[in-house]
Formats: C-alpha cells, structure tokens, sequence
C-alpha cells in the first residue's frame, strides 16, 4: 500500500528532514582522514539522542549500528568498526532517525583527503543523477521518471546503476511503498500522487552493476572490487514540485 501524508504528516516529517540534515553536517566535517567509523558510530548516537530522536537503524532487523559506514567496492550497509578512514577513500554515510514516530533517511558520499579524477568524477555523477532524479518526483509524473532519469545520467557518465537496491517510501515506517529502483523505463510505473514521500537514493558504481554480499551477512560490495558511490534525500511530493526534506 502506497501512503499519502497529509500536511501535518507532512510538517512532521519536515522536522524529522530537518533535523537529520542538521545532523549529517556535524558528521561531515568529522569524516576526515585517520578517524573510525566507530567513532564516526558513536557521533551519530551522540547527535541523534541529542535531538531526542531515535535511530533508524539500530537494531532494524538486527543491524547493530546507528550508521550504515560503507568505504570503497563498499556499496551500502556497511557495519561500523575500528577500520580508519585513509586518504583516497570514498565514504559512504547512510543514516536515519525516528523522530516522533516519523522517519527520515539521508546518504552522502565523502572523497577523503585526495582522490583521484575517475573516483572524484562518480561522485559528482552520482550526486548529480540524485538531483536529476528528484527533479522528477512531481505530481502527475510516473516513478519511472525518476529511475529512468538516475540512469540515464549514470550511464551518460560511464558508470553502472546498482539494480539490487532500491530507493523506497518512507514515513511512520522506515520502508514503505513504492519500491524506487535506480533503472527504468520512463512513463511507466506508479503515478506520482501529493502527498507522496520518498527516499531517493542512486547507489552508482564505477565499473559493473553487480554487487554480492559479504561474509558478514550485510554488506554488500561491487563484484569486481571497483568504487560505488551512494547519495540519498528523503523527498515529498507536493503541488509545488520535489520539496527535499532532508536538504
């Protein structure tokens, strides 16, 4: 069943939006060479509480961090540990909170210290088909429109869409209706209604789609070991146009 918010859900989940942004700033200017993703773990816990929020993901069908910390061939779901960040490595911070009883949901992808011009290239790529793909997310428009657009760009671009993952809806539940994969025909699936929110996230890699899981049952990671970058906005639609909730 597909959701659609009213306004105070709406206004709810602004709040919820804003402050998760607020939060993925403070986490920024800390992703910088030689720190953990523990530690990185532990800010986020910090923040989140500080908001008197909740995270989304602790223990969300057993993950056991706060943030998902995904490095490299890394492509989502990365577990937090003692592993330090080095110059060169694309980060990848996903994160959610419940505030309230609404959730919100965020990504971005750091380039830590120097990164060279292929890498550096993905990342804006994959920032780029996120805005190109929330350009879409209009009343009236199809969800296709919104895939079709991510990989479109990707594409243009030289790089692959992850087809395993999907963006999704969000709102009194992490992960609601519609599923948004990141590849699709444009002008065909759901229609795009007010009231509608959504977590748009293209998870772009620099060489094949593929991805396989790893040992420790939820990371997955590209199959030939190449870069992936990942950039997530939980979004609502509205009779303006995409209004981002967690810019």
């Amino acid at each position: 069943m597909i959701f659609i918010k009213s306004a105070s859900e709406i206004e709810a989940m602004r709040k919820a939006g804003h402050v998760l942004a607020g939060i993925v700033d403070k986490l920024r200017s800390k992703i910088v060479i030689g720190i953990s993703t523990e530690e990185i773990d532990c800010l986020a816990q910090e923040l989140i509480l500080g908001e008197n929020a909740l995270s989304a993901f602790k223990g969300y069908r057993g993950f056991p961090k706060s943030i998902c910390a995904s490095i490299n061939e890394e492509v989502v779901h990365g577990i937090p540990s003692g592993r330090r960040l080095r110059d060169g490595d694309l980060f990848k911070l996903d994160i959610g909170i419940n505030l309230n009883g609404y959730f919100s949901d965020c990504a971005i992808t750091v380039a830590v210290g120097s990164v060279n011009g292929r890498a550096r290239r993905l990342v804006d790529a994959t920032k780029k088909a996120l805005d190109l793909g929330i350009a879409q997310a209009r009343v009236d428009n199809h969800l296709m429109d919104i895939s079709g657009a991510i990989q479109s760009y990707s594409e243009s671009q030289g790089f692959s869409v992850v087809r395993d993952f999907v963006g999704h809806g969000i709102g009194r539940d992490m992960h609601e209706a519609p599923e948004i994969p990141n590849f699709g025909q444009p002008h065909t699936g759901t229609l795009l209604k007010e009231g509608m929110i959504l977590a748009i996230e293209p998870m772009v890699n620099m060489g094949g789609w593929e991805v396989r899981l790893s040992d420790n049952g939820w990371t997955a990671v590209t199959k030939d070991n190449l870069p992936s970058a990942h950039f997530e906005h939980t979004v609502a639609v509205t009779a303006g146009g995409p209004l981002i909730l967690t810019k």
